[in-house]
């Protein structure tokens, strides 16, 4: 993940840096600061061979034409480099920041989905969906089905989802290329997600091939580095205990799923409680590893073979080392070997 940085020079040459290294994939986020679109055309002007993904845009944020017209733009500025990774978000973010209520996430992203594609293989655009029809009826009646004037460089755009509720992921491997999880290991992931995987991928179509997985995180290699593993404390407590109400936390239930119930709801009381570093304190050791890539060459091996079996493809990692750059390099090396 490459974030929008104030500091744009030292971004390109990170960014230059990183593919130089072997990473294959810049994922750009977009929350509520500085948008991920004009981040990601600049890291397409700065970069020759690395793909460019964004990870994720809330589907809210845009009609689902103009993401579609977006994903068109920045994979001809990259050269056919782009992945257009799609999300709900949370209530907060939808209605809090873009003052959108936040409502049929599954029919919007089914909706979304769709229209894009229809808009990159230059159909007339007709959609009677869940939630969005087009034309639209009603309003002036001078609405007429358009199809987009430019070309696009490709008409199949790889489209990826982040999801983690079971419908969003039954939605995603029937209709996605790609499946974008969060806080993802790989042996409990089945407890969490397996149903609804097996349930997608039987409605799906034989053209989209198999789905593509993305999962990882913090990420640094040598003999004495666990301890690296408790950098991402108060970032899981941030998501485990903060992110959403009580009752719309949906990483909160991905860790219940996992099997820390308990830990999961102390974790949340203490942290809507003010009590973030006591929050901190009860992630479980086990969620800490299980959700990181953090070892000696041995144990990375074995973490990207669990990861193989799970059919994860593309391995996202945060490098939290000393020296990331070297990190990188050995962890490209073990991936391949």
């Amino acid at each position: 993940m490459l974030p929008p940085n104030a500091d744009v020079d030292r971004a390109a040459r990170l960014a230059r840096t990183y593919e130089d290294a072997g990473v294959d994939v810049l994922g750009v986020p977009e929350a509520y600061g500085v948008d991920a679109v004009s981040w990601l055309g600049y890291l397409a002007a700065v970069t020759d061979r690395v793909e460019l993904m964004a990870q994720v845009l809330p589907i809210y944020s845009r009609t689902p034409a103009l993401t579609a017209m977006t994903a068109a733009g920045i994979d001809r500025v990259s050269k056919g480099r782009f992945a257009l990774g799609l999300g709900v978000s949370g209530p907060q973010v939808v209605e809090g920041w873009h003052g959108v209520a936040y409502d049929a996430p599954l029919g919007r992203t089914r909706d979304v989905i769709e229209i894009c594609r229809k808009v990159w293989r230059r159909e007339r655009l007709e959609h009677d969906g869940d939630r969005y029809r087009i034309p639209l009826p009603g309003g002036t009646g001078l609405g007429k089905p358009l199809k987009l004037v430019d070309v696009p460089l490709r008409e199949r755009i790889p489209l990826y989802v982040a999801a983690l509720g079971p419908a969003n992921t039954e939605l995603t491997a029937e209709l996605a290329d790609g499946w974008v999880p969060f806080l993802y290991i790989p042996e409990r992931a089945d407890t969490v997600w397996g149903e609804a995987l097996t349930r997608g991928t039987a409605k799906r179509s034989p053209d989209l091939g198999p789905l593509e997985i993305v999962a990882g995180g913090p990420m640094a290699v040598g003999d004495d580095v666990t301890h690296k593993r408790e950098l991402d404390r108060d970032h899981l407590a941030l998501y485990v205990g903060g992110m959403g109400a009580r009752d719309k936390n949906f990483y909160n239930i991905v860790v219940r799923k996992y099997g820390f119930e308990s830990e999961a709801r102390e974790v949340q009381d203490l942290y809507l409680a003010g009590n973030r570093t006591e929050a901190a304190a009860r992630i479980p050791d086990a969620l800490l590893e299980g959700t990181s890539l953090i070892g000696d060459r041995s144990y990375l091996k074995d973490r990207l073979a669990a990861y193989r079996e799970r059919g994860v493809t593309v391995v996202q990692v945060q490098p939290v080392g000393d020296d990331p750059v070297r990190d990188l390099r050995v962890f490209r090396e073990i991936l391949d070997d």
